[in-house]
């Protein structure tokens, strides 16, 4: 079985592969054969293509398999919460050089802010003021 190394840098999937993501976080695990009949998709994914990527994405650290019997049978590495995480890190640095203010100023004056949303925000800022005292 493949290990992640502790150092290794988990990179930012490509839609692909966060498509194969999704889907494997729903499932848990699969053979390819079971990521392939559970990607919904109409007409299904390539056997071979979803093969490839996941071992592009194993590469990455974003999956590791284990062999049962023939089969290779793959789970995800990276939940959801990293995910978001990695990918607002990344957000920040390309766009925003490295700055929540800046980008929390770019979310407000968008104008399809809703209240709800403005309500939810204000609500986690004072949350967060509250953990930091």
């Amino acid at each position: 079985m493949a290990k992640k190394h502790q150092s290794q840098k988990v990179e930012l999937p490509t839609p692909g592969e966060l498509r194969l993501l999704r889907v494997l976080w729903r499932i848990r695990e699969g053979a390819i054969e079971d990521i392939v009949q559970a990607s919904g998709e109409d007409p299904p994914p390539n056997y071979k293509t979803v093969q490839a990527w996941l071992r592009i994405m194993e590469r990455k650290g974003q999956v590791d398999h284990r062999q049962e019997g023939r089969a290779f049978v793959f789970r995800p590495l990276i939940n959801r919460g990293d995910l978001h995480k990695l990918s607002i890190r990344n957000l920040l640095t390309r766009y925003f050089t490295g700055s929540r203010a800046e980008l929390l100023v770019a979310l407000l004056s968008d104008e399809r802010i809703s209240r709800k949303e403005l309500g939810k925000l204000e609500g986690l800022i004072q949350n967060r003021r509250r953990e930091l005292s």
